[in-house]
């Protein structure tokens, strides 16, 4: 029986895995300058602070390294207060499962202030018990603090939990915790779908899907 269901948010009820990918080129055209090609690939392993010393250098910007940062820190902070859309069928899944008695938390890695303001402006916070993050939590997705952590205070078992997660590493961290894991498909987000969607018990296109879907559990067939 499902009594309780964790949401990731960027790239499951969030359609922000965009900016992620884009937040060096973006901050560049925002200054009028013209990024190289491959930017992002460049900056993917870098930290923040590693990514701004990047652009500061590599394109001798007047701002300093710490004003770079600051700079992407303000922008990616207004992205979400002001412009990330929810993904579609995001509010008739938090919807349908709050009918069914089903509690809801989010575990995410993004920082708590950008995601509750992205919630409350698109209607979803509500629906949310509690919201973790993994910087308070202390530890990342790579362990199952969040998402165990999440189950408690939903009063939930693992094996009761549904876990929605649209990264490969996070969803087999959930799955080996015993949680009931729905691999979510991204655009912008996993590149090993094909992994994503061997590693999930359900893997699903879209939110929609999610909804409809069966999910085949122990113990019976429950209904999204």
């Amino acid at each position: 029986m499902t009594k309780a269901a964790v949401f990731d948010l960027d790239g499951v009820l969030l359609d922000s895995m965009g900016i992620w990918n884009d937040l060096g080129a973006r901050y560049l055209r925002n200054l009028g300058v013209t990024p190289e090609e491959g930017l992002n690939e460049i900056l993917f392993s870098m930290s923040m602070e590693q990514g701004a010393e990047y652009l500061h250098t590599h394109y001798a910007l007047p701002q300093s390294a710490a004003e770079v940062g600051a700079g992407i820190a303000d922008m990616l902070r207004d992205f979400y207060f002001y412009e990330v859309p929810a993904k579609d069928g995001a509010a008739a899944l938090l919807a349908a499962l709050t009918a069914r008695g089903v509690k809801l938390a989010a575990a995410t890695s993004s920082p708590r202030e950008h995601v509750t303001r992205a919630l409350e402006r698109l209607g979803l916070l509500g629906y949310f018990t509690r919201l973790f993050t993994t910087a308070e939590v202390g530890v990342s997705k790579h362990e199952p603090t969040i998402y165990l952590l999440a189950a408690e205070a939903l009063h939930a078992a693992p094996a009761e939990t549904l876990v929605f997660e649209d990264s490969l590493y996070a969803l087999k961290t959930a799955k080996a915790a015993g949680f009931y894991t729905i691999g979510v498909y991204d655009a912008d987000g996993e590149t090993d779908q094909a992994g994503l969607k061997m590693a999930a018990d359900l893997y699903v296109r879209d939110l929609h899907e999610a909804r409809r879907g069966p999910a085949r559990r122990a113990g019976g067939n429950a209904r999204l």
